[in-house]
């Protein structure tokens, strides 16, 4: 992994987080979700600009400047989902002292899987949200996101399922940790 690189995301790197994350949905879901569930998770994920915007979103990169994969997190409250999603925005600001930070689209390039990149966007993330003040993080994780997230400390809170989409629901799982 010494030969990837991190950056925060910027607007013109848009198009390449979007086809990776797209990638992610619909390789690496199989194993977890129904072929339905995975069909649905397209407008139950995505990137919230936002987070851009905010810049508070990474991206990890090889030398020829493959995005391998990208996360981040916010100081927002909302939880989850994409600018294209079901999930309804909560712009409101977050305040460190009592509120968790919020860890917010996790996606892996599938030919970058196995190698410790959603590992090191989740200490990218986490460093951000430390020095920002926060003491808790908390994430909506998917199904095969939760094996990584509990080998980082993460515990399940609460299971949920989204809402449904041409009667298909998606099972995420809300996960908490402390992170100081």
């Amino acid at each position: 992994m010494s030969d990837l690189t991190h950056r925060l995301a910027q607007p013109d790197d848009l198009e390449a987080l979007r086809a990776v994350m797209a990638r992610a949905i619909a390789q690496l879901q199989h194993g977890f979700l129904t072929p339905e569930q995975v069909a649905a998770s397209h407008q139950v994920m995505g990137l919230d600009t936002q987070l851009i915007a905010d810049q508070t979103y990474f991206l990890v990169e090889d030398g020829a400047g493959t995005i391998a994969g990208c996360g981040g997190w916010s100081y927002r409250a909302t939880l989850y989902g994409g600018d294209a999603s079901i999930v309804a925005r909560e712009p409101q600001r977050l305040d460190p002292a009592h509120d968790a930070a919020k860890i917010r689209a996790m996606y892996t390039n599938p030919d970058f899987t196995r190698r410790g990149v959603g590992r090191r966007v989740l200490g990218l993330c986490e460093e951000a949200a430390r020095a920002a003040g926060f003491a808790r993080a908390e994430m909506m994780a998917t199904m095969a996101g939760v094996p990584l997230y509990e080998a980082c400390g993460y515990r399940a809170v609460e299971p949920i399922l989204s809402a449904p989409i041409d009667g298909v629901r998606v099972p995420l799982v809300r996960m908490e940790k402390a992170i100081r």
